[in-house]
């Protein structure tokens, strides 16, 4: 695994041994990241279930003022710190220790404006994608910048929901057996 473009570019990412983390693709992440081109310059970027931060670092890599990397597991935290400290990345970006809901309610309560967010929880776990989402479209919506996009990967065959709350999908892209759904939110 590696950073495809920008500061960064071709330097290697290590991601925590074991199956319990699936990292984005080197394919798939460059497909987001040229969609998310025209947008990622200057934007705070919110990496969910973070795994090895591969997403984060690239959006870091490609002019991201800021990503916060939220993952809970001690095996990619540590994954987290040491793809950081390897690219003597020291600065624009956090670290939230926690479960994503606890973030999401912490980080809007901190009213930061998120431009871009990316989610990959574990495919199977239907009830993560659903609580995130949820939250990202109600609760915790005013965490989330006036044109934010945000971003969900999970498995191909799998549909996630056209809406959840005030987040209503515009997209849909496949690669390989994973897919990309984006959604913005609806305007009042």
């Amino acid at each position: 695994m590696r950073v495809i473009a920008g500061k960064y570019r071709s330097r290697v990412l290590h991601a925590p041994r074991g199956q319990d983390t699936r990292p984005t693709s080197d394919r798939l992440r460059e497909t987001l990241f040229n969609v998310l081109a025209p947008q990622i310059e200057g934007a705070l970027f919110l990496d969910l279930y973070a795994g090895s931060g591969a997403v984060g670092i690239e959006a870091l890599s490609r002019g991201a003022r800021e990503a916060i990397f939220v993952e809970r597991a001690d095996a990619p935290l540590r994954a987290i710190r040491s793809n950081l400290a390897a690219l003597a990345i020291h600065g624009n970006y956090a670290i939230e220790a926690r479960s994503v809901v606890s973030a999401l309610r912490r980080l809007a309560e901190a009213e930061r404006a998120v431009d871009l967010v990316f989610l990959d929880p574990p495919y199977a776990d239907e009830e993560e994608y659903a609580s995130s989402l949820e939250l990202l479209g109600g609760e915790c919506g005013r965490l989330l910048a006036p044109d934010a996009l945000v971003i969900a990967e999970h498995e191909k065959r799998r549909e996630l929901e056209k809406s959840y709350g005030k987040l209503l999908r515009q997209r849909v892209l496949k690669q390989g057996d994973a897919a990309l759904s984006f959604y913005r939110t609806e305007s009042e």
